[in-house]
């Protein structure tokens, strides 16, 4: 008889692309993954995955086997939320990941709360700027400030958020501000980067169209909040979410540049799995924070005369 372990060791490793990926994620060591996955492979009498230096691949039985074990795991799951569920009982481990500054000043004061509410459950709060791959980390619930891209998790909208170009006026007394949006080629601008990062290139809306820029600057940093200070301190032109500097922009310690080619929009959403049902930790995990996001963006947005949409 095959174990549900075996099945969810198989379809991490399938889904990872190798031992190592998913024994982290499973906290499991390689060496246990490759033994159960062979052990897996001797009692199906065919081999699910090929090996090679760099990277696993499921064969034709594996993919077949791979779809029903989707199956399986997908009842077994829902078998398990249906009790959790007929309880209404948070509890167990909730693993959570948010941006470095929405995470530090809405997310992070939100976990105790949480945790008071619902003494069952234990949160795994992970704050980063680079985009975790959620099903490697094995995250619940992800909080996203971008373009959404990842299709096979549920989003759930906060706001559609509104980005802007600025700068101090002490910048702007020493650099003229640009008129077009090419001028930023000339000027220091304060980039977020890490490996993967797409933000050293800025997409702009001019009329119909978008013009993206590869800007560039003396210094870059991969938290968001530390480019907000270096702007105010005059360091170079910053893109940042409206609502993060809308404090900022209110008092006059940042002048908005190009406000007529404005940066593309981002999403501030919610990620969790897509499944038929969600545990009661993550569904109340969810609808707690959705509702201190929102009234967090609408808080900023309103020192600026804007409302979040």
């Amino acid at each position: 008889m095959i174990s549900l372990e075996s099945i969810r060791i198989f379809l991490r490793s399938a889904e990872t692309g190798s031992f190592s990926a998913a024994g982290r994620s499973l906290r499991l060591s390689p060496s246990v993954v490759s033994y159960r996955i062979q052990t897996l492979e001797e009692h199906l009498g065919c081999l699910l995955l090929t090996r090679t230096t760099r990277r696993m691949s499921l064969t034709e039985a594996g993919r077949i086997f791979y779809d029903r074990c989707l199956d399986i795991t997908a009842a077994v799951e829902q078998a398990e939320k249906s009790v959790e569920t007929a309880g209404a009982v948070p509890r167990g481990v909730l693993k959570v990941t948010a941006p470095l500054g929405l995470g530090r000043r809405v997310v992070a004061p939100l976990v105790p709360r949480f945790r008071d509410r619902h003494g069952e459950t234990d949160v795994r709060l992970r704050l980063s700027e680079h985009l975790l791959d959620l099903v490697q980390e094995a995250v619940d619930v992800a909080i996203r400030l971008s373009q959404m891209r990842d299709s096979t998790f549920t989003l759930r909208k906060v706001a559609e958020i509104e980005r802007v170009l600025c700068a101090a006026p002490a910048y702007l007394a020493e650099h003229p501000a640009p008129a077009e949006p090419a001028d930023l080629l000339q000027h220091d601008c304060l980039l977020l980067r890490y490996p993967g990062a797409e933000q050293f290139r800025w997409t702009l809306v001019d009329g119909q169209e978008t013009v993206t820029l590869p800007v560039s600057g003396h210094i870059d940093a991969d938290d968001g909040d530390t480019l907000t200070a270096w702007a105010l301190a005059g360091e170079g032109i910053v893109l940042k979410p409206l609502f993060e500097v809308a404090a900022h922009l209110a008092e006059g310690r940042l002048v908005p540049v190009l406000e007529h080619t404005p940066p593309t929009s981002v999403t501030l959403g919610l990620l969790y799995p897509s499944r038929k049902m969600l545990s009661a930790r993550t569904k109340t995990f969810v609808d707690m924070t959705h509702e201190a996001l929102r009234q967090h963006v609408s808080e900023q947005l309103a020192l600026v005369g804007r409302r979040a949409v």
